[in-house]
């Protein structure tokens, strides 16, 4: 019996620039525990923190590693230095659970390492990429494994361009309405309006932003024969709860901006 995972390889931008290195590395630390925090009792996960700057996750469903990916994009506090993820998904023999994530050798990740090439390439570097196997013996969505793989980035491709375009503010924004769900809540953690917040929101795109998000992980669960729709809600809830149990942590009032 196989099993569907889905893998990402995490890089930051500029990290061997200024003098932030052990910073960084201390932050990736706290991630990899929160991310094992947050699928604890959802998806079997792997997580390994490589080279100083790189992260790399192998977890349960096609959706699991990109929907761990995002949420970490709207946490992330190092605006000078971004991280950008390759991913990929399919089918392993092996238990997510017995993998030695440190050694294993698997075409998925050579996919999500051509994906974080690609990206580290990039003059301006966009937050993710998957790069999908090329499987001779073809079978469920594998046989249109190219035409996902296309369809998927291009959706990433234009979702960043409404990333980029938010300010500040509208990005703060977005990522505390992905955490608290309600514009009012929101406006009482900023302490503005909520005609304010709602103004924000509009002209940042926040809905066309998660709309996608949403849509991507919504069409990588139903692209498996085991159905991870529930396991991909959970994890979601979880790492909700989890970042406001914590908030004033991931969003320090040093970031309420004017």
């Amino acid at each position: 019996m196989t099993n569907e995972v889905s893998v990402f390889i995490m890089d930051i931008s500029n990290s061997s620039k200024g003098n932030s290195g052990n910073e960084l590395s201390e932050y990736l630390e706290q991630l990899k525990s929160d991310i094992t925090e947050w699928t604890q009792n959802t998806a079997v996960t792997k997580v390994s923190h490589r080279a100083g700057d790189e992260l790399v996750v192998i977890t349960s469903g096609y959706a699991g590693a990109y929907t761990l990916a995002f949420y970490i994009s709207r946490i992330w506090k190092f605006t000078n230095h971004k991280p950008y993820f390759g991913l990929s998904f399919g089918d392993i023999q092996e238990d997510v659970s017995e993998i030695n994530i440190e050694t294993w050798i698997h075409p998925l990740m050579k996919q999500a390492r051509n994906a974080n090439d690609y990206l580290k390439k990039q003059q301006n570097r966009m937050l993710f990429r998957f790069a999908l196997p090329h499987l001779s013996e073809k079978q469920g969505f594998t046989v249109f494994s190219k035409q996902f793989e296309i369809l998927i980035n291009t959706i990433l491709t234009l979702k960043q361009e409404q990333i980029n375009g938010q300010t500040e503010i509208q990005s703060l924004v977005c990522s505390l309405y992905v955490m608290l769900g309600q514009q009012n809540k929101v406006s009482q953690y900023l302490e503005r309006t909520t005609a304010t917040i709602s103004h924000h929101m509009k002209q940042g795109k926040t809905q066309v932003i998660l709309h996608a998000f949403y849509d991507i992980v919504k069409v990588l669960d139903s692209l498996g024969a085991q159905n991870k729709h529930n396991l991909t809600d959970k994890l979601q809830t979880n790492i909700k709860q989890h970042v406001r149990n914590h908030l004033t942590d991931y969003f320090p009032k040093e970031r309420k901006l004017p």
